[in-house]
């Protein structure tokens, strides 16, 4: 996943008790035999802490992706989770401290040559870079946090998607199961407590992959908070289509009016295609709304395959359309 790579983030203290007992280190494996190798070792300590304190800082900025490059999903997730403005604020302020931190050891190696008291210097030098490092202590912080919440964000995959809407108990996590032919994985999502569902198939040499959002898309907007529907808007940018699915026999504990309205405020808050289809053809309950695309049964299996080729046909074409529209602007 694309955050899999963030390391834990150490804090200010931490890196500076690691680069001040590594200097400690490198000036013990020197021989001191007169003023000039005393000198050489002062600059040794100054030389090694500057390092890996600038190194370290340097690395919690490469590990973190660049935010402009991350697909629309990713970005508006990572924005409702953490704030990118944040983040990008806490990435440079840290990156400017490495720049910092590189430039006054080199300046204190300099200092120690002239100097008639070593000690004093390196011990100046020192205390310049532990002030750096507290200015960007709470920013070392805040990315820790901020990559402790981003690596819990779902694997969903830059391909061809399927979203899964509805109210609960209509087949929802059934059809995902069936399709995918195993169980769905039950990725973490930090907007409901219930994770989101994830399986994958094949057509030919693409694949796809089908998610189910139990917790998000199982509801009216009203119900939900502002964090979830920002959630719910960043779906939107999958290059994915919508099945919604209702119980036709009502036995979820909806009646059809209920999913009716729940449908329609999909079709109203995604630009992206709709499929419409009805499970549970298999019930004495069951009857065909006017408004639905097609029937199904997650219990006997009827019409699952063709229903599975009418989506893939309609990623295919709103892939196509959106490359048409592309065309005319560029």
């Amino acid at each position: 996943m694309i955050f899999e790579k963030i390391h834990t983030v150490p804090t200010s203290d931490e890196l500076i008790d690691k680069a001040f007992r590594r200097a400690t280190r490198a000036k013990a494996g020197k021989t001191i035999r007169d003023k000039d190798s005393g000198m050489r070792a002062h600059e040794s300590m100054i030389m090694t802490s500057g390092n890996i304190l600038s190194d370290n800082l340097s690395n919690i900025v490469r590990r973190f992706p660049n935010f402009d490059d991350l697909p629309d999903f990713y970005y508006q997730l990572a924005d409702i989770v953490v704030g990118v403005d944040d983040l990008r604020l806490a990435l440079g302020s840290v990156d400017w401290a490495s720049n910092k931190l590189h430039d006054i050891s080199r300046e204190y190696v300099g200092k120690i040559r002239s100097s008639k008291d070593p000690v004093a210097t390196r011990k100046e030098a020192f205390g310049r870079m532990a002030s750096i490092m507290s200015t960007v202590s709470k920013h070392l912080i805040f990315l820790n946090e901020a990559r402790n919440l981003l690596r819990k964000l779902p694997d969903v995959r830059d391909e061809p998607t399927i979203v899964v809407a509805g109210y609960p108990n209509v087949g929802k996590s059934s059809f995902v199961s069936m399709v995918t032919g195993a169980s769905p994985e039950v990725a973490s999502y930090p907007f409901t407590t219930k994770g989101v569902l994830i399986g994958h198939f094949m057509r030919g040499l693409e694949r796809y992959q089908v998610i189910d959002t139990p917790g998000l898309l199982d509801r009216p907007m009203s119900e939900r908070n502002d964090v979830e529907r920002q959630a719910v808007t960043a779906i939107k940018y999958l290059d994915a289509v919508v099945l919604f699915i209702l119980d036709a026999s009502e036995t979820c504990g909806y009646e059809i009016e209920d999913q009716k309205r729940l449908l329609d405020e999909v079709v109203q808050n995604f630009d992206l295609p709709v499929y419409v289809v009805a499970n549970k053809s298999d019930h004495p309950r069951f009857e065909m709304p006017e408004f639905v695309d097609m029937n199904m049964s997650t219990a006997t299996g009827e019409n699952i395959d063709s229903i599975v080729d009418r989506l893939v046909e309609m990623i295919d074409e709103n892939k196509k359309e959106n490359e048409e529209d592309q065309s005319i602007f560029d």
